[in-house]
Protein backbone atom coordinates (compact mmCIF):
# COMPACT_ATOMS: atom_id res chain seq x y z
CA UNK A 1 0.00 0.00 0.00
CA UNK A 2 1.52 3.38 -1.01
CA UNK A 3 2.26 6.01 1.60
CA UNK A 4 0.10 9.07 1.68
CA UNK A 5 2.20 12.18 1.24
CA UNK A 6 0.94 15.20 3.14
CA UNK A 7 2.28 18.48 1.84
CA UNK A 8 2.50 21.34 4.34
CA UNK A 9 -0.02 24.08 3.57
CA UNK A 10 1.41 26.82 5.74
CA UNK A 11 -1.76 26.84 7.84
CA UNK A 12 -1.75 25.32 11.32
CA UNK A 13 -5.08 23.55 10.95
CA UNK A 14 -4.83 21.97 14.40
CA UNK A 15 -4.61 25.46 15.95
CA UNK A 16 -7.53 26.63 13.79
CA UNK A 17 -9.63 23.66 14.95
CA UNK A 18 -8.63 24.23 18.60
CA UNK A 19 -9.55 27.91 18.48
CA UNK A 20 -12.82 27.17 16.68
CA UNK A 21 -13.72 24.57 19.31
CA UNK A 22 -13.08 27.08 22.11
CA UNK A 23 -14.77 29.87 20.16
CA UNK A 24 -11.65 31.94 20.73
CA UNK A 25 -11.85 35.54 19.51
CA UNK A 26 -9.77 36.55 16.53
CA UNK A 27 -6.80 38.66 17.63
CA UNK A 28 -7.44 42.24 16.50
CA UNK A 29 -5.78 45.62 16.81
CA UNK A 30 -7.17 48.91 15.49
CA UNK A 31 -4.59 49.09 12.70
CA UNK A 32 -5.25 45.49 11.55
CA UNK A 33 -8.17 46.27 9.28
CA UNK A 34 -11.35 48.21 8.61
CA UNK A 35 -13.45 46.52 11.31
CA UNK A 36 -13.21 44.31 14.39
CA UNK A 37 -13.99 40.75 13.24
CA UNK A 38 -15.15 39.90 16.78
CA UNK A 39 -17.92 42.51 16.66
CA UNK A 40 -20.89 41.07 14.73
CA UNK A 41 -22.48 44.50 14.22
CA UNK A 42 -19.26 45.98 12.82
CA UNK A 43 -18.76 42.96 10.56
CA UNK A 44 -22.33 43.14 9.24
CA UNK A 45 -22.11 46.91 8.67
CA UNK A 46 -18.83 46.56 6.78
CA UNK A 47 -20.07 43.82 4.46
CA UNK A 48 -23.43 45.57 3.98
CA UNK A 49 -21.64 48.59 2.52
CA UNK A 50 -19.06 46.57 0.57
CA UNK A 51 -19.08 46.65 -3.23
CA UNK A 52 -17.87 43.95 -5.54
CA UNK A 53 -15.32 45.08 -8.07
CA UNK A 54 -15.08 43.30 -11.38
CA UNK A 55 -11.96 41.22 -11.58
CA UNK A 56 -9.86 40.27 -14.52
CA UNK A 57 -11.37 39.62 -17.88
CA UNK A 58 -12.94 41.46 -20.73
CA UNK A 59 -14.74 44.65 -19.70
CA UNK A 60 -18.42 44.99 -20.50
CA UNK A 61 -19.39 46.93 -23.61
CA UNK A 62 -22.60 48.73 -24.54
CA UNK A 63 -22.94 46.94 -27.89
CA UNK A 64 -21.77 43.36 -27.98
CA UNK A 65 -20.04 42.29 -31.16
CA UNK A 66 -21.62 39.25 -32.82
CA UNK A 67 -19.72 36.00 -33.21
CA UNK A 68 -18.85 35.23 -36.82
CA UNK A 69 -17.86 32.04 -38.58
CA UNK A 70 -16.29 32.69 -41.95
CA UNK A 71 -13.89 31.03 -44.33
CA UNK A 72 -10.63 32.71 -45.26
CA UNK A 73 -7.60 31.46 -47.14
CA UNK A 74 -5.16 29.60 -44.92
CA UNK A 75 -2.25 31.88 -45.82
CA UNK A 76 -4.27 34.97 -44.84
CA UNK A 77 -5.19 33.44 -41.50
CA UNK A 78 -1.61 32.30 -40.89
CA UNK A 79 -0.31 35.80 -41.66
CA UNK A 80 -2.62 37.38 -39.07
CA UNK A 81 -1.93 34.69 -36.46
CA UNK A 82 1.83 35.14 -37.00
CA UNK A 83 1.51 38.73 -35.76
CA UNK A 84 0.83 37.38 -32.26
CA UNK A 85 -1.95 37.85 -29.72
CA UNK A 86 -4.71 40.19 -30.83
CA UNK A 87 -4.81 38.89 -34.39
CA UNK A 88 -8.62 38.75 -34.36
CA UNK A 89 -8.75 42.40 -33.36
CA UNK A 90 -6.38 43.23 -36.21
CA UNK A 91 -8.59 41.35 -38.69
CA UNK A 92 -11.54 43.41 -37.41
CA UNK A 93 -9.51 46.61 -37.88
CA UNK A 94 -8.59 45.59 -41.45
CA UNK A 95 -12.24 44.92 -42.27
CA UNK A 96 -13.31 48.20 -40.66
CA UNK A 97 -10.69 50.03 -42.74
CA UNK A 98 -12.00 48.34 -45.90
CA UNK A 99 -15.54 49.45 -45.09
CA UNK A 100 -14.36 53.02 -44.37
CA UNK A 101 -12.63 53.21 -47.75
CA UNK A 102 -15.63 51.86 -49.67
CA UNK A 103 -14.01 48.51 -50.49
CA UNK A 104 -16.96 46.54 -49.11
CA UNK A 105 -19.50 47.69 -51.70
CA UNK A 106 -21.48 44.99 -53.41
Amino acid sequence: MPKTIVKPTGTDWERVKREAAHDAPTPYAANDGPYDPNDPAATAAYWQSATVKRGRGRPTVATKRPTLNMRVDADVLDAFKATGPGWQTRINAALRDAVAHGMAKA
